[in-house]
């Protein structure tokens, strides 16, 4: 080292270069023990330590860039590394430490960062991908649902606004828990929520509680979200103490309301919902089966009628006189038998509005839409149908095990039973029905 020993200034520091044709060159400080400055060939400069261990091993330690450090801040640096190798510390494994321990705090910083970004995170990130996830195994419907429950709200509403309220869409009704971080709906959140919307929409509420359970029972299967979920927030108990009790629906048409009900839904306006809600009554088919029912489904030649079933996937009926007649009538505006000009999706939407309309026009007691697919099955016995005929016009799940596996009835067994049921329910409303074959080569107008 001697060899190369001069007293270091700024001048020297700054003039100092390596030697051609090596790989790095040494100065070394007369001032500081140990204090030397390395001079690479690609043109960098730093401040090193050269010193021996306590047990005897030399040592040389990169104190840092010319750049970087002043003259007297190396030397400073020097005396520091030097006192640490006589007090028989190694300044490598301090330096270790020193390091360590910034990541370590830095670790804990993004930790608590992370933790922070968590808990404000809202559990509708996690809505969304639990819907992601879920939805190949769900019907439209499903879909549906949970969509209408974590809707936003906000939209222009286009119908059904009553005098006073807004002509704004309300959100969702697990919009309010869904803004809330996920560890943040628990028991204590979500009874409060079930005692209020209880008391305004007990069905919906209902139907709600029991996506909001299964959402979180998913979360608690997910690494991510594990920690944060609480699985205890809908237990059972708790719809149990806050839900009314669920009652049994028993809206049925009776023979006898049969002509009011006929006359009043003949008389509204759009003939889209009118045959909607006649086809219904007269089929016991589904709301969304009938609503989902395309051109293509329907043939008039051989008067049968396909229909997209959600219990096994689709399902073939007969396709009476009157109902044949029905369709017929229609307007082909798209694929859909009942379009809509104004809906998104290009067909009905919600018949309900007009359907109650008519039914407080005829004096009648409220009906649901899945009412008119009640009082199919029922008004069905009038005519001493058999049970299995009309379970299977309606898509039933066969019982017994003789329907299951003996009983494959074909489409004119189910036609002669369906076209009587038809028959008997018009004459019961005083309406004439078509002859049968009167189905074979109807025509339909394109509408313009």
């Amino acid at each position: 080292m001697s060899e190369n020993k001069v007293p270091f200034t700024a001048g020297r520091v700054s003039k100092f270069v390596c030697e051609a044709g090596k790989a790095a060159s040494f100065l070394w400080d007369t001032e500081s023990t140990g204090l030397g400055l390395k001079a690479s060939a690609g043109g960098s400069k730093v401040y090193v330590l050269q010193s021996r261990l306590e047990s005897g091993a030399s040592v040389r330690l990169t104190i840092g860039s010319t750049k970087a450090w002043t003259l007297g801040a190396a030397r400073d640096e020097a005396r520091r590394l030097q006192v640490l190798i006589d007090s028989g510390n190694d300044p490598r494994q301090e330096k270790r430490d020193r390091i360590a321990e910034a990541e370590a705090k830095r670790a804990e910083a993004d930790a608590k960062r992370i933790e922070l970004e968590r808990i404000a995170a809202p559990a509708m990130e996690a809505w969304q991908k639990y819907i992601e996830a879920r939805a190949p195994r769900w019907s439209q419907s499903h879909l549906g649902d949970h969509a209408t429950v974590s809707k936003e709200g906000g939209e222009h509403r286009t119908q059904g606004r009553r005098p006073g309220e807004s002509d704004k869409t309300l959100p969702g009704i697990l919009r309010p828990l869904l803004a809330l971080p996920l560890e943040q709906i628990d028991a204590d959140r979500v009874r409060v929520w079930l005692q209020d919307e209880s008391a305004k929409r007990p069905t919906h509420t209902r139907l709600a509680f029991g996506l909001l359970r299964a959402f979180l029972n998913w979360c608690s299967d997910r690494p991510e979200y594990r920690d944060q979920a609480r699985t205890d927030a809908c237990i059972t108990r708790m719809a149990r103490d806050e839900l009314p009790k669920k009652s049994t629906k028993d809206d049925c048409l009776q023979r006898e309301q049969l002509p009011a009900w006929f006359a009043a839904v003949r008389q509204i306006q759009n003939p889209v919902i009118a045959a909607y809600l006649q086809t219904a009554l007269l089929t016991g088919a589904r709301r969304e089966e009938v609503a989902s029912i395309r051109w293509e489904d329907v043939d008039f030649q051989w008067k049968a009628l396909t229909i997209k079933d959600k219990v096994e996937g689709e399902r073939t009926i007969p396709l009476t006189p009157y109902v044949a007649s029905l369709l017929a009538a229609l307007p082909r505006r798209n694929e859909w038998v009942f379009s809509s000009p104004t809906a998104a999706s290009g067909r009905l939407q919600e018949p309900r509005i007009m359907h109650n309309k008519a039914l407080t026009a005829a004096g009648l007691p409220a009906l649901s839409i899945h009412g008119l697919r009640r009082s199919f099955g029922t008004l069905a016995e009038w005519v001493e149908c058999p049970a299995g005929v009309s379970a299977q016009i309606m898509g039933h799940k066969p019982s017994a095990t003789a329907e299951k596996h003996y009983r494959v009835r074909p489409l004119d067994l189910l036609r002669q039973w369906h076209t009587k049921i038809e028959g008997w329910i018009l004459d019961q409303a005083g309406i004439e029905q078509p002859a049968e074959d009167r189905g074979h080569g109807l025509r339909v107008v394109n509408a313009v």
